[in-house]
């Protein structure tokens, strides 16, 4: 896909300056490049509670940090508050993926994004997690736009960024920069069930920190 010519993204009303929250650098790689390439003014906002345990959490952050320094993007770090998130969770531990407790995480961040997009005069909010194939579209767009309905002037840029071939993106650039390649979603509920079906299967539990896309001896699940 190197001689890929992307498109001109359209922001909603025309912004150009926008707040990017990112879970991760494989799914903010796609993402970033594609808002570089339309000379979009984005800022990274790194608020990812959910994620557990903390040398999992420090792992990602800093995998994103690595390529937004690279590309000259500023990156804001937000307060790992676990404790907030875990009250939240209380009494979801055993709900599905992409069930109610998916929606409450998705609240949760995006509620923190649009405040801060709110206070620093960010117009537009948007999120990585929608390029995933793992997750719901419609569940991450409902929940970024009541994030954003909470604050004036504030909008949910509800684009598909699986679309044309993003999805394939993320994994090249993934591969061309070697990112840690996480292998659950980010809880300990989700680390708990992968771990849970692996077992299933006659399969190792996952081990924090191994696996690299592009780098040999990788049996993460893609």
């Amino acid at each position: 896909m190197t001689d890929y010519i992307r498109p001109e993204l359209t922001t909603p009303d025309g912004h150009k300056k926008v707040l990017l929250h990112s879970c991760c650098a494989p799914c903010s790689g796609e993402v970033m490049e594609a808002m570089t390439a339309s000379g979009v003014d984005y800022t990274i906002f790194f608020y990812n509670p959910n994620i557990h345990p903390e040398r999992e959490y420090l792992l990602r952050k800093d995998e994103n940090i690595r390529f937004a320094e690279k590309h000259n993007v500023p990156f804001i770090d937000v307060d790992y508050d676990k404790e907030n998130w875990f009250a939240r969770a209380r009494g979801m531990e055993w709900e599905p993926e992409r069930g109610i407790r998916c929606t409450m995480c998705f609240d949760m961040r995006f509620e923190r994004t649009a405040l801060y997009a709110y206070e620093n005069g960010f117009p537009v909010i948007t999120s990585s997690l929608s390029i995933s194939r793992w997750k719901d579209l419609q569940q991450i767009n409902g929940c970024g736009v009541r994030a954003a309905n909470r604050y004036e002037g504030i909008t949910f840029w509800e684009y598909n960024w699986r679309k044309a071939g993003g999805s394939a993106r993320m994994i090249e650039i993934s591969k061309r920069e070697e990112f840690y390649q996480q292998e659950y979603c980010g809880c300990v509920y989700s680390l708990r069930d992968t771990n849970m079906s692996r077992r299933e299967r006659g399969r190792e539990p996952i081990e924090l920190g191994k696996n690299y896309y592009g780098k040999e001896n990788n049996d993460a699940e893609s």
